[in-house]
């Protein structure tokens, strides 16, 4: 598990920018990782940005991933925007799992689409109250 976490603050999010060599391990720690500066710094949106190198995740590997980081993070965001120009039609699975388990969350094969989309979303219906069923509706 080899990869480096770069964060650069921005008024209304996190961006989280993530390099290094593409496994299970490294995908599930870097998301600890992000979950425990947002913590640290009272922030409930981010975007990720992942640069890994090697071969792609297969279905199941990606499916308990997004699982149990779902559920880890469960209520602790507004908004996460994933980014992986590598993903292909693995973004749209991994999307469906993480919204499926409550998580206020888009993939995007750019950046400059993940930050549109960030920035856009209101705040107040986090992922336990999607989660819960008791989403706010304006």
């Amino acid at each position: 598990m080899t990869y480096n976490i770069s964060f650069e603050e921005n008024p209304t999010y996190l961006h989280a920018t993530i390099t290094g060599t593409n496994s299970r391990e490294t995908v599930a720690q870097y998301l600890q990782d992000i979950q425990q500066e947002c913590g640290k710094q009272n922030c409930f949106r981010v975007l990720i940005e992942e640069h890994l190198d090697g071969p792609r995740l297969d279905a199941m590997e990606v499916f308990s991933l997004v699982s149990e980081g779902s559920m880890k993070a469960l209520g602790k965001f507004e908004a996460i925007a994933y980014v992986d120009e590598m993903m292909g039609e693995m973004a749209e699975f991994a999307e469906t799992i993480a919204v499926n388990r409550g998580m206020p969350m888009s993939v995007f094969s750019n950046v400059d689409d993940a930050k549109a989309w960030l920035v856009q979303q209101k705040p107040g219906a986090s992922g336990k109250e999607i989660f819960l069923g008791r989403r706010k509706v304006d």
